[in-house]
């Protein structure tokens, strides 16, 4: 009993118990049937000694089952005594006895099992909480967050596939996050597909119930063409606060082993707990953009308040010199500095108005896009363009109106960079667009123009009459 309870290997220790009983009541073959893991049906015995074949081994057999507080582990058998005797009462006693440290070890074994098992899905909840936590480089944009949910739970379910499902905008739900080891045409038709509405698996989900499978490619249940692939399979509702969020999809090949109820218990808790990380993730991620919203609104007041502040009083400081100013060149070096200080002046309050715009995710306005261009530019010209905007071009242009501007605006910026590459010094670039400007017609208009102070390229103006704002 102490060699067996001190063996931390199972199937060696529960081989010893085989060896055990044989030796003690004589006889020449002893075995222990054990269940599957998965509990569907018997497992490979353990056994020591000759198999018994054809007849009953002479003296008959013992058959003892294998249990531990009422739970039912398996049966230890012993047949032919070696002396062609029949097993007696003693026999009996010694078997129930090794039968109940079979059961014991049997007990052990399992709830070693499964506290691994536990302590690996927690740690895997605990990582993913943390990768969903950690910032950008780790995941802070919604798919990226998702496809760690994914590969996260395929890893622990030990499944060829992991997949996270999200509502469709037109019913049923789709794959948007998924790890697997299956070649990459599979991954291909899961972004593809989609599970269609009036699958019973999504009614299941929406109600926040599990699904699980044996046999996903003939579950009735399953109506997608993506569950041919997949054996045992399990569906976990990502729920949080009494939301469905989504599912997990945790699927085996055919053939494979069954999730035990082990597995799909701690499936179900870490689909749980992915949940509320995305959504600790989700309310993360908005107070960062508070925090730079908030911090760029400083920026903007500290530039408004204080350094186009500092510029307008130095420039009007300047023009006091010029105009006292005695000598011509003096004076025509001074107007180009006032120049030079209101042009920088506008620039700031481009980027003011930049750094006032709302997030990055909504649509960006003419002004941004024009700044994209200029910037785009600049390392071919070795300098960045000068770019003035005059009136709300971000209210006041219309959709089309500033396509053709951006159209106009690209081709005038190629024009100047191909020539600019000849030119061993940058080239100056001035970007003005003007709402105020009337047309020749009188009629509001907007202009375009780009000019090279330098003479790199001719000057380019567009002109065109206002439809009305974004959208129009």
């Amino acid at each position: 009993m102490v060699a067996v309870g001190s063996d931390h290997d199972l199937r060696r220790a529960l081989g010893r118990i085989a060896e055990t009983a044989a030796s003690l009541t004589g006889a020449r073959h002893a075995a222990l049937s054990l269940p599957r893991e998965e509990g569907d049906g018997p497992g490979e015995p353990i056994t020591h000694g000759p198999s018994p074949e054809g007849e009953p081994p002479a003296g008959g057999f013992l058959e003892v089952p294998i249990q531990v507080q009422g739970e039912h582990f398996g049966t230890l058998y012993v047949a032919g005594k070696s002396d062609r005797e029949a097993f007696g009462d003693a026999d009996l006693h010694l078997v129930r006895v090794l039968a109940t440290e079979a059961g014991i070890a049997l007990s052990n074994a399992r709830m070693h099992c499964a506290a691994r098992q536990r302590r690996r899905w927690i740690d895997g909840a605990a990582s993913v909480t943390t990768a969903l936590l950690a910032g950008p480089e780790t995941g802070s944009t919604t798919t990226n967050a998702l496809t760690v949910v994914a590969e996260k739970g395929r890893e622990l379910a030990e499944a060829a596939t992991g997949a996270v499902l999200l509502p469709h905008t037109e019913g049923g739900m789709e794959v948007v996050a998924i790890s697997t080891v299956l070649p990459e045409s599979v991954r291909a038709e899961a972004h593809r597909g989609r599970i269609p509405p009036k699958s019973p698996v999504v009614h299941q989900i929406h109600a926040g119930l599990a699904v699980f499978s044996d046999d996903f490619a003939d579950d009735p249940r399953s109506i997608s063409p993506l569950s041919r692939h997949y054996g045992p399979t399990m569906l976990l509702p990502l729920r949080s606060n009494g939301r469905v969020l989504g599912a997990l999809a945790l699927c085996r090949i055919s053939g494979d082993r069954r999730f035990s109820h082990t597995e799909r218990t701690l499936g179900t808790q870490f689909a749980a707990q992915a949940a509320v990380a995305l959504v600790l993730a989700d309310r993360h991620r908005d107070r960062e953009r508070l925090a730079v919203f908030e911090d760029r609104d400083r920026i903007a007041r500290d530039l408004h308040d204080l350094v186009i502040q500092r510029l307008f009083a130095t420039g009007m400081l300047l023009e006091t010199a010029r105009r006292k100013a005695q000598l011509p060149e003096v004076a025509e070096g001074v107007g180009r500095a006032v120049d030079e200080l209101d042009a920088t002046i506008q620039e700031i309050r481009t980027a003011i108005i930049a750094l006032q715009q709302g997030p990055a995710e909504a649509p960006p306005g003419l002004r941004t896009r024009v700044l994209r261009e200029a910037a785009a530019a600049g390392a071919a010209l070795g300098t960045r363009p000068s770019v003035r905007f005059t009136g709300p071009v971000d209210t006041q242009v219309d959709d089309r109106s500033a396509r053709e501007l951006l159209a106009v605006l690209g081709e005038a910026l190629a024009a100047v960079t191909t020539g600019a590459s000849a030119r061993p010094e940058p080239v100056r670039v001035e970007i003005t667009v003007d709402l105020t400007v009337p047309l020749p017609d009188g009629r509001p208009g907007i202009r375009l123009t780009v000019t090279c102070p330098d003479g790199a390229a001719r000057p380019v103006v567009w002109e065109h009459p206002l439809r009305g704002g974004p959208g129009a």
